[in-house]
């Protein structure tokens, strides 16, 4: 029997893109300010990473600069994205309240597994209230390994869940679930890739589609 549901973040309960561009936008203008950029704002390229490690789409977006310069920059953009969740220019997909509220009541625990660090995800959490209802946010800052499956694993140990079921959007959070044994859910979400989802065990194009599948 399922125990829990175990949620990623981005691109599945929350709609980073409303807040990408513009905070994207604040960073790379910062790091033309140092005179460390010329260009156009790499978006797409971001687009197609998220979901990664931070480090390593820093590293891909301004693959020339020291690794210093690398953690500066991204340490500006999370300032930037949280001051703009703040200002409540986000905004969660549709029926996420009312999915986890069903979940509750139905006896589910509620997790968040993401790839965020911990201070954007609070202001997430904070902002959205969803205490209310999740058990626990994880951040993959938490573990060494920056692998998404061991986060999974954190989580499963913490709270003894021998069942579970993973909800995400990208390949990382399908090979999670998949790596410890749980039912993955791919959402088609903004940033989700065909090639990705058509590995989950259930593919959703709306959150409220979990509870015929739970």
């Amino acid at each position: 029997m399922v125990q829990a549901v175990i949620f990623d973040m981005d691109g599945t309960l929350f709609q980073t893109d409303k807040i990408l561009e513009v905070s994207l936008e604040d960073a790379f203008n910062h790091l033309a300010s140092l005179g460390k950029w010329e260009g156009a704002i790499p978006i797409d390229t971001f687009r197609e990473m998220m979901g990664a490690p931070l480090p390593e789409v820093w590293e891909t977006l301004v693959p020339n600069q020291p690794v210093e310069l690398r953690e500066q920059i991204n340490d500006y953009f999370q300032e930037r994205l949280v001051k703009n969740i703040n200002n409540g220019k986000g905004a969660l997909y549709p029926h996420v309240e009312d999915t986890f509220a069903h979940l509750k009541n139905s006896g589910l625990s509620i997790f968040i597994a993401s790839n965020g660090v911990p201070q954007y995800l609070r202001a997430i959490v904070r902002y959205y209230h969803l205490n209310n209802w999740v058990t626990e946010t994880f951040s993959i800052e938490q573990i060494t390994s920056f692998h998404k499956s061991d986060l999974v694993k954190t989580i499963l140990t913490k709270y003894e869940i021998e069942e579970a079921v993973v909800v995400g959007d990208r390949l990382s959070d399908i090979k999670a679930a998949k790596d410890n044994g749980l039912t993955a859910v791919g959402c088609n979400f903004d940033f989700a890739k065909p090639d990705e989802l058509s590995q989950a065990d259930f593919i959703i194009n709306d959150l409220l589609e979990l509870r015929s599948i739970l």
